[in-house]
């Protein structure tokens, strides 16, 4: 494994992080969501990300309990708020209560001290920036959080957030979590200029398109039963990728891959670890193989003929 400084701040994490989203509390058995995590440390990877609202709470237990049993020091755990835990006015958003009652409630389902990384799940136009930012920064001082981020913020509301904690001298966002991967590339017009002219990292989420870049999904072949585009849960995030024009992509990209000798995961995850600002690809994933293959993508060197040629493809 290799790993990355977060942005301009102390913090190493490694190229290739382990998430929850979709998995662990919800499609998958705890037993195995544990042995994935267990596989996830034993391979190097030191980030792992939760969230509150992941199975309304499941996922961060299973999550805490897989990483106890290993020295604190040698992980990086983060979690999330914003999205609604409750059906009560204030069971949602980033208001200074609910992120504190949140990020209380998460520590005792993790069973853990405090968390590296804290996220504003996502902007909250209800509550004002330095309510929001300020009871972060609280948290800080009170040792319960080491870090604060964002994830899917525009580049404006990231400028927006840095001024406010500048003005008031808080602790200043250090990364952004959005969604980046071959077919999804809106960062890259002013966010990911904006991230790096600010010193933050980038931890991306969905970097193989919610399984479409898995080649699992193949021109002119049926869904298989047993896949995510199969699930009524999860295919609402899915089946809008899944075009003829895509899956033809899909296609090239598959032989690019062979061409180098890898699975065309490895080289979707290969391709964003080369993009500039990126410190790690969050995966998400059901069984310990999954991991295995993934975390060999940190190896490949894609040589500018590749990558031209994939941006041929995809661009």
């Amino acid at each position: 494994m290799r790993y990355r400084r977060l942005g301009n701040s102390g913090l190493k994490i490694s190229e290739i992080s382990l998430g929850s989203w979709l998995t662990y509390g919800n499609s998958v058995e705890k037993k195995q969501a544990i042995r994935t995590i267990d596989k996830a440390y034993e391979l190097g990877i030191n980030s792992f990300d939760t969230a509150n609202v992941y199975a309304h709470g499941e996922a961060e237990k299973i999550v805490g309990e897989a990483l106890n049993k290993y020295p604190r020091e040698s992980y990086v755990l983060a979690t999330k708020a914003f999205w609604p835990m409750g059906e009560g006015p204030n069971d949602r958003g980033l208001s200074r209560k609910h992120i504190i009652e949140q990020v209380n409630q998460s520590l005792k389902r993790l069973k853990h001290d405090y968390v590296d990384i804290f996220y504003c799940h996502r902007y909250d136009p209800e509550t004002p920036l330095e309510e929001t930012l300020r009871a972060i920064d609280d948290l800080i001082r009170q040792g319960k959080i080491l870090y604060a981020g964002v994830s899917e913020w525009t580049a404006y509301q990231i400028v927006e957030g840095l001024r406010v904690q500048d003005r008031y001298l808080l602790d200043r966002l250090v990364v952004n979590q959005p969604i980046y991967n071959m077919f999804n590339r809106y960062i890259e017009d002013s966010v990911v200029p904006t991230v790096l002219e600010n010193g933050m990292g980038l931890v991306v989420f969905s970097p193989l398109a919610q399984g479409l870049l898995t080649g699992k999904y193949r021109k002119g072949q049926a869904i298989p039963e047993d896949s995510r585009a199969a699930d009524p849960r999860s295919n609402i995030y899915l089946k809008d990728n899944l075009t003829e024009e895509n899956l033809e992509k899909v296609e090239q990209l598959m032989k690019i891959a062979e061409e180098v000798g890898v699975s065309l995961p490895q080289l979707a995850l290969a391709w964003i670890l080369h993009q500039p600002g990126i410190t790690s690809a969050l995966i998400g994933a059901s069984k310990p193989e999954q991991v295995e293959e993934n975390v060999k993508a940190v190896e490949i060197d894609l040589s500018s003929e590749i990558l031209d040629r994939i941006e041929e493809i995809i661009g």
